[in-house]
């Protein structure tokens, strides 16, 4: 009888034990290991960019040779960018991208700031243009020989945001699946253009590879607006930051991950822009309006109509990044205190952050409307990189005010120097160029976070709590979610 008695408690116990690992922490859970790690910079990275407008970046060089040259700096300037972030995000495991080191760094205000236009202007713009990419090229089958109509291209935008948030909200690995899918897939059309380049250099046209560097910049912020186009296509590869949280093994995985992805990424796209050369004149890649599609036409007939196709995959990929990690920033910053509580909370039932990422999703959606958001994510960049400087600035200054702080990955304090004066010279460049109000605008936008910084985060009146309050209740409730747990 004894015996059975202390089989039958062993057996509970083990019930007990198996049932309390089944049960997760109410956080955010470590499921991105490091091929989605690395799909997610390379996916992200490679949107639209590359296959629509590359003739941006030769438009402003001039010339073949300082294009291709061009295009190789800026994968090297991503590059050391990107180990910047290996340093701090390994050395900070906290998720929403520079938001962690510069409050770390420089205090609350500074990362209120970035915060505040992150997650209103950048990410939502940034998804929004993606969408749209991806709706007009959906759509232009239908259309043959014409442009499809901006209504139709719209629609179908914000049907792809409201899906990817969908995805998003309901698993985190089923949002790695779509990225990872996708990102194959870009790759793929990028080795059929390259492979097709190089067929096309064996026959012998090497004719606009010739006499390469003649009429090249000569203007100081000609080179400045022509690496803004190209870092922008080069942009997001510091995403994975914003996921640090959800890494497995991070110290490991997100160093390697950014070695791996960011120069994949830029051999891809100097390849890809030397097989555009093969096939097409600088004069005829600046009046081609896109430039994939149109070297499709001249070198895969009658299989041209893959191209399209593909880019429509590109971008709906790149959106699914963004879409991403854009809830990660919003959440981690809720979580501070510098944006509403609600947007903190998570499914308990999906493990996902739904309210950040349906926020994100209305402000996108709500870009989509305006007849032209080119213009206001381009006169916005120069905010980009003040933020990308002082990140890298974070990392000098804690190499002397947080000693103690563990370094797994230890940079040469020559790069961030490097990414510091890059970044003024980007911020600086076209404004001494052409020194439009928007720029002050968009200043002025960013400072003015301050009048909402001071009554609803550093004083937190009680009359604010009192309409909060019931507010967060009740969308708590609709949506079912709840704070996170505090796991430290």
């Amino acid at each position: 009888m004894d015996k059975m008695d202390n089989g039958g408690i062993t057996h509970k116990a083990d019930s007990q034990n198996k049932l309390n690992m089944d049960i997760k922490a109410t956080v955010l859970q470590k499921e991105v290991g490091l091929v989605s790690g690395i799909c997610l910079i390379v996916g992200t990275m490679i949107g639209s960019g590359i296959f629509i407008s590359p003739k941006a970046v030769l438009e402003k060089t001039g010339a073949v040779g300082p294009c291709l040259c061009l295009w190789a700096a800026c994968g090297v300037l991503s590059t050391l960018g990107a180990l910047c972030y290996a340093e701090l995000g390994t050395m900070i495991i906290k998720s929403g991208g520079e938001y962690p080191y510069l409050m770390e760094c420089f205090g609350p205000i500074c990362a209120y700031l970035y915060s505040w236009t992150t997650i209103l202007i950048l990410k939502p713009s940034s998804l929004a243009i993606l969408a749209l990419s991806c709706g007009e090229y959906a759509s232009s089958p239908f259309y043959p020989g014409c442009t499809p109509p901006v209504i139709v291209s719209k629609c179908l935008a914000a049907v792809t945001i409201l899906f990817l948030t969908v995805v998003n909200c309901l698993s985190v690995k089923l949002s790695s699946f779509v990225q990872n899918f996708f990102t194959a897939a870009k790759l793929l059309i990028i080795v059929i253009i390259v492979v097709a380049g190089i067929v096309m250099l064996a026959k012998g046209n090497t004719q606009n590879l010739q006499n390469a560097f003649e009429g090249g910049p000569t203007s100081f912020g000609a080179i400045g607006l022509a690496f803004y186009n190209g870092l922008w296509a080069y942009d997001g590869w510091h995403q994975l930051n914003f996921i640090t949280e959800e890494l497995k093994d991070p110290y490991r995985n997100l160093p390697l991950a950014i070695v791996i992805g960011i120069p994949l990424v830029s051999v891809c796209y100097v390849m890809v822009n030397i097989a555009y050369f093969s096939v097409m004149t600088p004069t005829e890649l600046l009046q081609s309006s896109a430039v994939a599609v149109t070297f499709g036409n001249r070198v895969l007939y009658p299989l041209s109509w893959v191209v399209p196709l593909f880019v429509v995959f590109s971008t709906f990929g790149a959106a699914n990044g963004s879409c991403f990690t854009a809830g990660r920033l919003t959440y981690v910053a809720g979580r501070e205190g510098h944006m509403v509580k609600i947007l903190s909370y998570i499914s308990p039932k999906y493990y996902t952050p739904a309210p950040a990422l349906i926020f994100n999703a209305l402000l996108g959606i709500f870009y989509i409307i305006p007849a032209d958001i080119n213009s206001l994510i381009n006169y916005f960049s120069f905010a980009q990189w003040a933020f990308y400087g002082l990140t890298a600035l974070s990392l000098i200054v804690m190499r002397f005010t947080k000693k103690t702080l563990h370094r797994p990955v230890k940079v040469p304090i020559v790069i961030p120097a490097v990414v510091v004066v890059v970044s003024c010279y980007l911020v600086l460049a076209p404004i001494i160029e052409k020194p439009d109000l928007e720029y002050l605008y968009c200043t002025v936008f960013i400072v003015g976070g301050l009048i909402t910084y001071f009554p609803f985060v550093y004083c937190n009146f009680s009359w604010t709590r009192r309409i909060m309050t019931p507010l967060t209740m009740h969308l708590q409730l609709l949506m079912e979610v709840v704070p996170p747990e505090k796991t430290e």
